[in-house]
């Protein structure tokens, strides 16, 4: 099979698992090739090397955001909307709306949330602990950061469960399951908003030390956020605040039980599942691809890109480029340096990087001193997706937890 033979776009292949075995064909063979659409769309170039993906994602001016980050090139009348979310702006408008909310995730806030969230996942493991078995994706992966960004955010805990169904609407729209069409997708957004707006208006009469409040208060250039603006930041935290941080637990506890030698080390040596963190981002890349579009005539290893071409980072083919990290195709919990790109690079780095280290570590730590054992029940399923890397439901079982050891 040629590389010009290699599909890399359809959603199906993605079902039994991220197609690594191509990406690892295509970096040897032509780590920036063209790829056809389907349906008589324009075509990308593929992006598949770690140093290609640093070198576009540090360029904004030559490659942009602005005209969107998916594969898909919207209708014109739609890419205002996408240009109110801050993931499809440049410098330096880009930098002035991060700026509203970055306090919110500066180390020193997320620290003082250590004891917090260390009780959440102590809670959420109670729930689980005496049962022996669980759906480990919506039991535990789902649940902390759903609790947690729904606190920092403001919103009623009992609502985080249409914060987890909006976000698999939005995210999950290839997925017959969660949606049919990207219709369905745009209600979950048109939903989302409608309730960010209800929830802005008892902000303004009452504010509170919340994200929401935030974003009321902040401003560009002396303004204050429109609408539109205020509804595409509270859909852009809400959504990136619990999506990735999910299928991040869910995919990097799979990575252990396929490798239950790697589990067995944290087991015993819990002081290493900082690193084993840092080799699950690398290993899962939850967000599997961004696009940017060329502003001008450029080439990139020798292949012509002109202005207007799109071009896709693929962040899985980056993080495991061999000639980054030896054995790259192995999940070790010890590796170093492991300097992988899951949270991105350059002016776009993932906000909430910080607080998504802290909420995997803990939920980890947890598990794996309270149910050492947690071994695969079933098969996982899969989303059907090009774009997020999900899981969407991992049987597990343990040995139950005796009660009277809840307390120690």
């Amino acid at each position: 099979m040629s590389s010009a033979d290699i599909d890399i776009y359809d959603p199906d292949l993605y079902v039994a698992g991220v197609p690594h075995d191509a990406f690892a064909q295509l970096r040897a063979a032509s780590p920036v090739c063209w790829h056809p659409e389907p349906n008589g769309r324009e075509g990308f170039y593929c992006i598949l090397k770690y140093a290609d993906v640093m070198q576009i994602s540090k360029n904004p001016q030559l490659f942009s955001s602005n005209r969107g980050t998916n594969i898909e090139t919207v209708e014109p009348d739609e890419l205002p909307l996408l240009q109110a979310i801050m993931l499809n702006m440049d410098p330096p408008q880009h930098s002035k709306f991060r700026r509203i909310v970055s306090q919110g995730f500066v180390p020193r806030v997320i620290d003082r949330l250590e004891p917090h969230v260390r009780e959440l996942a102590r809670n959420i493991v109670d729930a689980i602990a005496d049962k022996g078995e669980c759906d480990f994706v919506r039991d535990v992966a789902a649940e902390l950061p759903l609790q947690v960004i729904v606190e920092l955010m403001g919103l009623p805990i009992d609502d985080r469960h249409r914060v987890f169904e909006w976000s698999n609407r939005l995210i999950g729209f290839d997925d017959p399951e969660f949606g049919t069409s990207r219709e369905d997708g745009r209600a979950a957004a048109t939903e989302m908003w409608m309730y960010a707006n209800e929830l802005a208006e008892r902000r303004k009469a009452e504010p509170k030390d919340d994200i929401v409040t935030s974003l009321l208060r902040g401003s560009v250039d002396g303004e204050n956020l429109t609408e539109l603006e205020f509804d595409s930041f509270f859909l852009l935290l809400a959504v990136a605040g619990n999506e990735t941080t999910r299928n991040l637990v869910s995919g990097g506890m799979l990575a252990l039980m396929e490798n239950p030698e790697q589990q067995a080390r944290l087991v015993a040596d819990p002081s290493l599942i900082p690193s084993a963190v840092e080799e699950m981002l690398r290993w899962v890349s939850p967000v599997m691809h961004f696009r940017r579009t060329a502003t001008r005539d450029t080439e990139i290893r020798g292949e012509k890109i002109r202005e207007g071409d799109k071009v896709v980072m693929f962040y899985p083919s980056a993080n495991r480029d061999e000639e980054v990290f030896p054995r790259a195709m192995s999940f070790d919990v010890t590796r170093a340096p492991n300097e992988h790109l899951a949270f991105g690079i350059g002016e776009h780095f993932c906000l909430g990087s910080k607080l998504a280290r802290l909420e995997i570590r803990i939920i980890f730590e947890e598990i794996l001193r309270r149910l050492p054992d947690i071994s695969l029940a079933a098969p996982p399923r899969r989303l059907r997706s090009n774009f997020i890397n999900g899981i969407k439901e991992v049987k597990v079982r343990f040995t139950p937890e005796k009660r009277s050891a809840r307390a120690c």
